[in-house]
């Protein structure tokens, strides 16, 4: 039971954060914060129950309830030129997991590396779904959908990295670390 609930804040947590969103006029992709959810979902729920939590969030989503950018939900999120960010949260959130849950306190070369990977993953589904449903060049990608996100993106999972140990180390110090297990 404690696992679905830490599961359900998760989940929580990511929608919440898909409410900080910033319309661009020059891309339909808004600058939003649900990515550094998803980062602390992989580094701290780990690969499995970072993967559940993630489709619980996408599924959360196509029903309609507005948990994705600006309060929209629906089927028309995961399949519209937006999309593929969405699903490229799931190998994100799994491959961050399984790159840190192999120790128990990550340095934070391996926090960063497993930030890194997971952002490649959002970068890579998106751009691809942006690309074929808006048929836009692969530059056109590029500049619409991944270049002016970069820098932002990469502060996000500087961010989501910091917060990821320090909560672990917080967890740890008052014998609670169980509680992400």
């Amino acid at each position: 039971m404690q696992k679905l609930t830490i599961s359900a804040l998760f989940t929580a947590l990511i929608a919440v954060l898909a409410q900080v969103a910033v319309p661009l006029p020059f891309s339909p992709v808004p600058v939003t914060g649900q990515v550094v959810g998803v980062l602390l979902t992989g580094a701290l729920l780990g690969s499995r129950a970072g993967f559940l939590t993630v489709v619980a969030y996408l599924l959360l989503g196509a029903a309609g309830a507005p948990v994705f950018s600006l309060g929209r939900g629906g089927i028309y999120m995961l399949t519209g030129p937006t999309g593929g960010y969405l699903w490229g949260f799931i190998p994100a959130v799994y491959f961050a997991g399984r790159i840190i849950e192999k120790v128990g306190q990550p340095s934070i070369y391996r926090t960063s590396a497993a930030m890194l990977t997971a952002l490649s993953f959002i970068y890579l589904c998106g751009s691809l779904q942006l690309g074929l449903i808006m048929r836009y060049n692969l530059w056109q990608t590029m500049l619409t959908g991944v270049i002016p996100f970069v820098p932002l993106d990469l502060l996000k999972a500087a961010l989501a990295a910091f917060l990821a140990r320090q909560i672990k180390k917080s967890l740890q110090q008052n014998q609670l670390g169980h509680i992400l297990k």
